[in-house]
């Protein structure tokens, strides 16, 4: 038996390691504006921050415009029931208050401080709570034991005009609620007749089966566990928890095996293995078995499902199908309540979040989530009853929920447009949305015949099917046999509704294709059968349609390098007629702000004129994405401090830019960290048009520089990219990095739609 103890040992040491280094913990704190220069201490301190004191002191309720109160949720513990661990005091207890701040920031944004009271007695921790109330904006009580937990949140609720959760109760009642509601609709079941074992009397049993009640399961239906056995009348011990009083049942029933003879549902928030395959047998049909108890269920997964092949099975385990996650749960509620500034988290704003995730599971699964979790067959089913906590909808549809159900319900001190307030939880989970906001708006009004060239690559199938769901383009897949591709679908559970699939052996305009693309290259080197030969790649196949019109764009490269779609482009495409270079640009956004680096993908050492041919290019496509180009030059000097060929020849390059579209706000040749500081522009370059405005088209002197630079970024910021874009060309066709994901393919897709309605 050595292995289990070198699998734990193991397990401990990449544990503690894990907390320990390279920066003790798992939490700190970070300022949110800049505090850098003498002007910026004199506003974030004395004297600039008396201006809001005194703001507050005339409205409290300006502290959540001027503080970050409005974020900001206590996670208070008095360490006596903690995880699987029990009462092991406040302080031991920190790692997982920590860690709670984590998933709050992680899956939500919201910010956490970890309070831990070193006391056990539940009004010094009321006191407590009470008095640090005013810094925060919602109170999250957590791993306090029963019964103090009831009368703690309780008095709290009734006593505080802020939010105030103990997820261990709430928390577990919502998920499995959640999983409650689709599972009884699986096995057919009615929830006012489902008999119901509940296995566990402390805080998250007597919550969950509170919370089944007001979903429609009858109280008289239920029959409660605890480490005596079955709650009956008569039993005869002293039981001084005044909130098991109602779960006492007038029954014969009085082990737990006796109580799951003949029950529909079993919800275990006990201890590990206390269920048998014999007890499960005993069940009626079709059960629904809900074992949590953590670490280690009453059941394990596989002996459920052995025993009862035909039950729909739960546990908190995450290797096993329906986990229940409270962190489905506590940083979405959250969310919402801080949103509308609740003054509390009610029954409804419960409810609607259990409702939320509950049909949430039953719309399809995006792609990412299924590749998160390896499975591309995720869909609503007995192994699929509840959401998985990385599947970033969550967000979206929870959060809206309670902030709606606060609205109704009359807890909600702000009113918000829902429509609006989900647009802008969907820009918190995904980076490009607020940049792309304005694409896809453009794309839907008139959406481009797109040719994706590596149709049978499972990402670009399901970008295809996104992109159609979205109305951004109307994709046209190139496939080496239709019917091979129609498969792949079938196998990763997508429609091919609304997709255009091509065999390019059978397109009726092949030698069309082939005597065209002769034409435009007979001088170049290209014969007749080469011709033929080189429209078998798709590549090839691909830019020649876009060329005849039979497709609007092209968005390639996802399998090969750069130079296999671009060499193709340029050799049927071409440039646009007025110019001949053709340039790479990425978009890039960082702390919610868009920057765009050019060139970063073809030209290797251009000259002052080709830089500013790449500068006005990249203008012109940001214009067209409704961004206001502001240009910076870049080199490693400034305006003239060092002349040197490669300082002159971004000068000539500026003055180029200036003389063809003086509307341009640019600068140069200048430094990239002076190009962004408006202080050390306005005292030592008064001219610089930069001093008023930051740049946001970053032009390179050489392709080195960009390249490397935007590497630099990516790696070592929280810097997201989209492209390369390719700016120059007669016709929209853009490269994909190889191995891009499939958010990177949808974005390029609409991108390359707008682009086409231009043209």
């Amino acid at each position: 038996m050595p292995q289990p103890d070198s699998k734990l040992e193991g397990l401990r040491k990449a544990a503690l390691q894990y907390h320990e280094f390279p920066r003790r913990g798992k939490i700190e704190v970070v300022p949110t504006k800049p505090c850098v220069t003498q002007g910026d201490l004199s506003l974030a301190y004395t004297p600039g921050v008396a201006q809001p004191c005194l703001e507050i002191a005339k409205d409290p309720s300006l502290a959540r415009r001027y503080t970050a109160k409005g974020n900001l949720v206590a996670v208070v513990s008095n360490g006596t029931a903690v995880l699987g661990l029990g009462n092991i005091g406040a302080l031991a207890g920190k790692p997982v208050m920590e860690g709670k701040g984590v998933l709050f920031k992680r899956f939500a944004d919201v910010d956490v401080f970890d309070i831990e009271v070193n006391s056990e007695d539940p009004d010094e921790v009321i006191r407590t709570v009470r008095n640090i109330a005013p810094t925060f904006g919602g109170i999250n009580l957590e791993d306090i034991k029963a019964p103090e937990c009831f009368y703690i949140e309780e008095t709290l609720k009734r006593e505080l005009d802020i939010p105030v959760f103990h997820d261990d109760q709430h928390g577990t009642a919502i998920i499995s609620g959640a999983a409650l509601l689709n599972a009884v609709e699986l096995v057919g079941k009615d929830l006012g007749n489902l008999k119901m074992v509940i296995s566990g009397a402390g805080a998250a049993g007597i919550a969950c089966a509170n919370f089944y009640v007001t979903l429609g399961v009858k109280l008289e239906n239920i029959l409660m566990t605890d480490s005596k056995g079955v709650l009956w009348q008569g039993r005869g011990d002293d039981d001084s928890n005044p909130y098991k009083q109602k779960f006492y049942r007038k029954t014969k029933a009085h082990t737990l095996e006796d109580a799951m003879r003949g029950a529909d549902a079993f919800c275990g928030v006990s201890k590990a293995n206390l269920l048998t395959p014999e007890m499960l047998q005993s069940m009626a049909e079709r059960p629904i078995i809900f074992a949590m108890a953590n670490p280690d269920p009453e059941v394990e997964y596989p002996i459920a499902k052995q025993a009862r092949p035909d039950a729909i099975v739960a546990t908190g385990r995450s290797d096993y199908p329906n986990q229940v996650n409270n962190v489905l749960g506590f940083p979405f509620i959250f969310r919402g309540a801080l949103d509308v500034e609740a003054t509390a988290i009610n029954e409804e704003m419960k409810l609607a979040a259990a409702k939320a995730l509950a049909n949430l599971a039953k719309e399809e699964v995006p792609d990412s989530v299924k590749r998160a979790y390896d499975d591309m067959g995720l869909s609503f089913g007995p192994d699929y009853i509840i959401p998985k906590p990385f599947d970033h909808r969550v967000l979206v549809a929870a959060s809206s929920a309670v902030a709606a159900a606060a609205m109704q319900s009359g807890v909600a001190q702000k009113q918000l447009d829902l429509e609006a307030y989900r647009e802008a939880l969907r820009q918190k989970v995904d980076w490009s949305r607020e940049f792309m906001r304005n694409i896809y708006i453009l794309a839907k009004k008139a959406p481009k015949r797109i040719v994706f060239p590596e149709a049978d690559h499972p990402k670009v199938i399901w970008a295809a099917s996104e992109i159609v769901s979205e109305g951004y383009a109307k994709p046209v897949l190139l496939a080496r046999n239709k019917q091979e591709l129609l498969q792949h679908f079938e196998e990763l559970h997508h429609s091919p509704e609304g997709i255009e699939i091509i065999e390019p052996k059978l397109w009726p305009h092949r030698d069309d294709y082939v005597k065209e693309y002769y034409r435009l290259r007979q001088r170049k080197g290209v014969t007749l059968s080469q011709a033929d030969f080189d429209l078998k790649n798709y590549f090839y196949f691909g830019a020649m349609m876009v060329q005849q019109g039979h497709a609007d764009g092209m968005v390639a490269g996802a399998t090969v390098q750069y130079i296999d779609v671009l060499r193709p482009a340029l050799r049927i495409i071409g440039a646009k007629e007025k110019g001949k270079l053709v340039a790479g640009m990425y978009l890039l956004q960082h702390e919610h702000k868009t920057y765009v680096f050019a060139d970063a993908a073809v030209n290797i050492n251009p000259t002052a004129a080709q830089m500013a041919e790449i500068t006005l290019m990249a203008a012109e496509e940001m214009e067209r994405m409704r961004i206001e180009p502001r240009i910076a030059m870049l080199s490693f000097s400034n305006f003239g401090a060092v002349r040197t060929p490669e300082t002159e020849k971004v000068r000539e390059a500026v003055e180029l830019v200036s003389a063809r579209r003086p509307d341009l706000m640019v600068d140069g040749p200048v430094q990239p960290d002076v190009a962004f500081n408006p202080e050390i522009l306005a005292e030592h370059y008064p001219f610089a048009n930069l001093r008023r405005r930051q740049p946001n088209l970053l032009i390179f002197p050489n392709l080195d520089a960009a390249n490397i630079s935007l590497r630099l970024v990516r790696h070592m910021s929280s810097a997201h990219s989209i492209g390369p874009l390719i700016i120059g060309l007669a016709k929209p066709i853009h490269l994909l990095p190889k191995g891009t994901e499939v958010d990177n393919i949808v974005n390029m897709a609409a991108i390359a739609s707008v682009d086409a309605q231009g043209n």
